[in-house]
């Protein structure tokens, strides 16, 4: 139930209402953005909520238990400050929404209708819809440590210990051919292995991307053209010139951990756990 103000009680008693909604995004680097489907900024607890009127959204889906509540959120992508670029780099993802049902006459008479976060988000041409996700969402999430063959540290955290600091394990490079939007040759790699950085990461430094990082998914070396491929498209495409550092990446095998990093006493998997053929197995007469 939905505690209301006893001054929005009486506008909603009035029968003549004045009601738009307001959306507050912020995502996980603190930036807060507002939006409205009014057709005038509003501002209240220290945001302004942005009007567009391409803003839509579907009816609230509630659900009794732990089923998880969703709505969608349709709109164009004609705000300054939402680009398709950010969408596609990833900026919103799992960003934190509030969706407020506002009196724009008065907006200190609201009430929150939903806390939630971002889910999927589908873009179109100009056009995107995002999924709101309830908070009974996050209860579907794994927590704690799984028992499992491999670690499941990330490298270079503080359970890993790895320093990923050291030179042996990571390089700076420049973009020397732009292949995809999220594939390019590079120079100042030359001197790792193919592989080293498959499953790390790469962090822009310089250009359109810079602050930007995105995992390893292939690190090739043939007759010295070194080619990082990414799992994901960056905001913008590489381009010739671009700075990124780059660490290595671990597969979470014990024999990695090993092999490459001397780093066993920190595995944080369970190699030895019985599989199914032990569980499966039976005694014989012998």
């Amino acid at each position: 139930m939905k505690a209301l103000s006893a001054a929005l009680q009486a506008h909603l008693d009035s029968g003549a209402t004045t009601l738009c909604w307001c959306w507050r995004l912020t995502r996980r680097d603190g930036i807060e953005l507002g939006f409205t489907d009014h057709d005038r900024d509003l501002v209240f607890d220290g945001t302004t909520f942005e009007a567009a009127a391409g803003f839509t959204a579907t009816e609230i889906k509630d659900a009794v238990g732990l089923s998880v509540d969703n709505l969608d959120v349709e709109g164009a992508l004609q705000s300054g400050r939402l680009e398709e670029s950010q969408l596609a780099g990833g900026a919103f993802d799992e960003a934190r929404i509030e969706i407020f049902r506002v009196n724009w006459q008065e907006p200190s008479q609201r009430v929150l209708m939903r806390y939630g976060s971002l889910g999927e988000v589908k873009r179109s041409g100009g056009a995107f819809t995002a999924e709101v996700r309830g908070l009974a969402h996050y209860l579907g999430q794994p927590k704690g440590r799984l028992y499992q063959f491999t670690c499941d540290a990330d490298l270079g955290d503080a359970r890993c210990g790895i320093a990923l600091a050291n030179p042996a394990f990571s390089g700076t490079g420049t973009v020397a051919t732009a292949i995809s939007g999220r594939s390019f040759t590079a120079t100042g790699l030359s001197g790792f292995v193919a592989d080293w950085f498959a499953r790390g990461l790469a962090t822009f430094t310089s250009g359109s991307n810079a602050g930007r990082a995105m995992e390893v998914k292939r690190h090739s070396l043939d007759a010295g053209i070194v080619t990082i491929e990414l799992w994901q498209e960056l905001g913008s495409a590489p381009a010739v010139g671009d700075a990124f550092l780059i660490t290595a990446g671990c597969d979470k095998h014990l024999a990695t951990c090993r092999d490459r990093f001397a780093n066993v006493a920190n595995f944080r998997g369970f190699p030895h756990m019985p599989g199914n053929d032990f569980v499966t197995s039976f005694a014989r007469q012998g």
